[in-house]
């Protein structure tokens, strides 16, 4: 169902894209209410849109019917927070989201294989771990940037939900303080722009404590992209490192994100557990 709903989403990017004539920095989607494509609880729905509005990347939007469905359309511009997101000694990767629906789908997906907490590493403007609040799950935001993490703070504050934003280094942060049962990592960052540096530092931690160990998933976003190439394209980039560390592949569903707008492929996300 949620592999069906992605594709969905996919095509309707797609349709957005090649009738899209707006100048923003990025741009994205979420349908007013749900539809037969995207068949998304409205009590659900509501809450991204929430999130968007109280969103300060997000600067103007508009009610548009794209495939026959009716979406409204957000634009925003992200330059201050990427800029800010590398001047971080530490910094793995520069701010660049996922879109918001697919977010939801993402830990919706988590949700649905049974894990209980999100871990949205390199957080951002906290989306992951807000759709996974959303959602029921028990959620962390891990963001080295202080400005990213006040503006998660404000989202959380308008909103009402707290996702549990942290101001820290993913890569030094003590994850096991947070009890952890079920866990599911969201990696931010592409293997070779940053991405593989967080995953191995949680790898190595994870393999200290064999009981979560097993109860682990570790999701990562790919890219087939040749802007991005590297030696090892499989696995969107995370082959390496997923044969490295004796990892499986359970899932893996492709869905809009901002770097990939202009792109014919979207960002492949690969849900793996050891």
């Amino acid at each position: 169902m949620i592999e069906i709903l992605a594709e969905n989403l996919v095509m309707l990017k797609q349709e957005f894209k090649r009738n899209y004539n707006g100048t923003s920095h990025i741009q994205e989607i979420i349908p007013v209410s749900k539809s037969d494509k995207l068949p998304i609880d409205e009590k659900h729905l509501k809450m991204l849109h929430l999130f968007a509005e109280k969103n300060p990347i997000y600067y103007n939007s508009y009610e548009q019917k794209i495939s026959d469905i009716q979406c409204v359309v957000y634009e925003g511009d992200i330059n201050e927070y990427w800029l800010n997101s590398i001047q971080h000694s530490s910094s793995r990767a520069p701010f660049s989201p996922t879109w918001i629906l697919s977010a939801y789908l993402i830990t919706l997906l988590a949700k649905t294989m049974d894990y209980k907490q999100a871990i949205d590493v390199g957080s951002g403007d906290g989306r992951i771990a807000y759709c996974a609040k959303l959602l029921g799950l028990e959620t962390y935001g891990i963001e080295i940037d202080n400005e990213l993490v006040d503006l998660q703070k404000l989202i959380s504050t308008s909103t009402t939900y707290d996702f549990h934003p942290n101001c820290a280094d993913a890569t030094k942060f003590d994850y096991f303080t947070l009890n952890l049962t079920n866990p599911a990592f969201f990696i931010g960052g592409l293997a070779k722009m940053g991405g593989d540096i967080l995953a191995n530092s949680i790898i190595e931690k994870i393999n200290s404590e064999p009981g979560i160990k097993k109860n682990t998933c570790m999701v990562f976003a790919g890219t087939f992209s040749k802007k991005y190439s590297s030696d090892d394209m499989s696995e969107g980039g995370w082959g390496l490192i997923i044969k490295k560390n004796n990892l499986r592949v359970r899932k893996t569903i492709a869905l809009p994100t901002v770097w990939t707008f202009d792109q014919p492929d979207d960002t492949p996300y690969i849900f793996t557990e050891f």
